[in-house]
């Protein structure tokens, strides 16, 4: 895809997304700005690396007036799915406190564009209580975009992204890495029950569609579903894992671990290929096998536990 901007700055350029993001991005010969709070060596390779701490509002004032990106990626996120009050400050510094410095900061200079991604955890309804610390600070994040939007015309886009997976994902927590590498393992993963639906979308997907984001210009003050519209059941996805690796060890399912107040919702993709031209590619089974030959080829850990 040819791009039509050239500064361009990535935050939470460490992260699953990120990653994938900066390599897609640098493969086009524009030039990175890479900020994560984690050692360069984590960032892939030709991203001008920045260390930052976003919820520093001088610091995040600084960063904006030396770089003077015409399109900011604001990936950084504490993405804790946990209900536990522990996670109220840190999602708040790092989803919305971040969110809200770096969209003054940029209002200022001449930023074309800003993607924040959204969450499919986010109450679909305004007097629907989001359903743990992390929802709550993403929807208090989406409304400040729609202001800063509405109020000031900064180009605000909210991707809403939904489950994503693929290769290289370095939390093995997450669900997908934590199924294959305890099958790989031969161990019997620790489930909740699984009936829960999901949109599955492949990172190289979501990659694709949050740099067709920075160039529709419809999309400004606009949340838009990264996503592919399809639901399959976690333990679907799961049993779909164990037959894709030819596994051995017993699947089991228990619903004394389920989470209250999952949320169920679908990507409307139609909307999102009609606003932005872009639609997902990668079919489950095909990011699955993906995902699982990377993993295989990297080797399984030892430290994987329950998502």
């Amino acid at each position: 895809m040819e791009l039509n901007f050239e500064r361009i700055l990535v935050t939470g350029a460490s992260g699953f997304i990120g990653r994938h993001l900066c390599r897609y991005v640098t493969a086009t010969g524009r030039r990175v700005v890479g900020v994560s709070r984690q050692h360069p060596d984590f960032l892939p390779q030709d991203v001008s690396p920045i260390n930052a701490d976003l919820s520093d509002p001088q610091a995040v004032r600084e960063l904006i007036e030396r770089e003077k990106p015409e399109v900011i990626f604001h990936l950084a996120s504490c993405v804790k799915g946990s209900r536990d009050i522990s996670l109220v400050r840190p999602t708040f510094d790092a989803n919305l406190a971040s969110t809200v410095y770096l969209m003054e900061a940029a209002a200022q200079h001449d930023c074309k564009r800003f993607i924040v991604t959204g969450s499919l955890e986010e109450p679909d309804e305004v007097r629907a209580p989001p359903s743990s610390p992390y929802a709550a600070a993403k929807a208090a994040a989406t409304a400040y975009a729609r202001m800063f939007h509405a109020l000031y015309q900064f180009p605000a886009v909210i991707a809403r992204v939904f489950m994503v997976y693929g290769p290289d994902q370095k939390d093995q927590n997450k669900l997908i890495p934590y199924v294959i590498n305890s099958l790989l393992r031969e161990e019997t993963p620790k489930m909740s029950s699984g009936v829960r639906p999901v949109d599955w979308i492949y990172v190289q997907d979501v990659v694709e569609g949050l740099t067709q984001l920075a160039q529709a210009d419809a999309a400004a003050g606009q949340t838009v579903d990264i996503g592919t519209g399809q639901l399959a059941t976690v333990r679907e996805v799961v049993e779909r894992i164990a037959r894709l690796m030819d596994a051995r060890a017993p699947l089991h399912f228990d619903a004394a671990a389920d989470r209250p107040m999952e949320q169920v919702r679908a990507a409307d993709v139609a909307a999102t290929e009609a606003l932005t031209g872009w639609r997902p590619r990668t079919s489950l089974d095909e990011g699955l096998l993906a995902t699982i030959a990377w993993q295989r080829e990297a080797g399984p850990t030892a430290t994987a536990k329950s998502s």
